[in-house]
């Protein structure tokens, strides 16, 4: 089978599984992981703007892409000539049935189930004495955080902190002010870079508040990659137990 992945976290789940660079033949220019085989695979744009001539030259059996990564007008023009997988994940029990049916597909139900098991395997035992308000940014200029209906919304209850913006959606813009009130504030690595220096910054107008950096891939990637993050999104909760 020849698949395309229009996601990172997918496509580094694919090789999880144990697919070549012979059956992943095409990926986004964000797919990183694992480097030394996605290099090999043919790159068919970004998440949000799609190469379809491309795509269509390279006559995929399957392509997994994802309902908040991917534009729904560039999917559905795939769906047009190729079988199209829609992902939606926004729980640790999506990522279950995603990694589930993914083994069904690929013939490797068993590998499927022993993922699903070290993924849950992260989450427990956490243990948690003082749940944190938690503002966790995403974006600069403007800030912008994370509502209830996430997958990082999901990975911060589950470790044991609270979403402060949890009475929110998607991914609304936030200002300073507004974070006046929370216990500590997360800078993830991405979608926007932050740096020590936008602690700094944030800290001159807080200078009171703990502003810390996080691995954004940690609490955004789905798949098989929370089994890769297991240590240190355990320190991380215990930090703040």
């Amino acid at each position: 089978m020849k698949i395309i992945s229009l996601v990172p976290s997918i496509t580094e789940t694919l090789f999880d599984f144990g697919l070549t660079d012979d059956e992943v033949i095409g990926r986004t220019k964000f797919c990183i992981h694992p480097s030394d085989l996605v290099k090999n695979v043919e790159v068919i744009g970004g998440t949000k703007n799609l190469n379809i001539d491309k795509i269509k030259s390279l006559k995929p059996d399957l392509i997994i892409a994802n309902k908040e990564e991917n534009e729904k007008i560039q999917v559905e023009e795939l769906m047009k000539d190729f079988k199209v997988w829609v992902t939606d994940i926004e729980t640790l029990e999506d990522n279950r049935d995603f990694i589930s049916e993914l083994g069904k597909t690929l013939n490797k139900e068993n590998l499927a189930e022993d993922f699903n098991q070290k993924i849950a395997s992260v989450f427990n035992n956490i243990k948690v004495s003082d749940r944190k308000k938690v503002a966790y940014l995403i974006w600069k200029n403007p800030y912008m955080t994370v509502g209830s209906d996430t997958f990082i919304n999901e990975v911060l209850k589950k470790l044991g902190f609270e979403n402060f913006f949890k009475n929110r959606t998607r991914y609304p813009e936030v200002s300073v002010e507004e974070l006046k009130d929370a216990d500590v504030i997360f800078l993830s690595s991405e979608p926007f870079p932050f740096q020590q220096k936008h602690i700094d910054e944030l800290l001159f107008q807080l200078p009171e508040k703990e502003i810390i950096l996080v691995d954004g891939e940690a609490f955004s990637w789905f798949g098989t990659h929370l089994i890769k993050v297991d240590n240190y999104l355990k320190r991380l909760s215990f930090k703040f137990s």
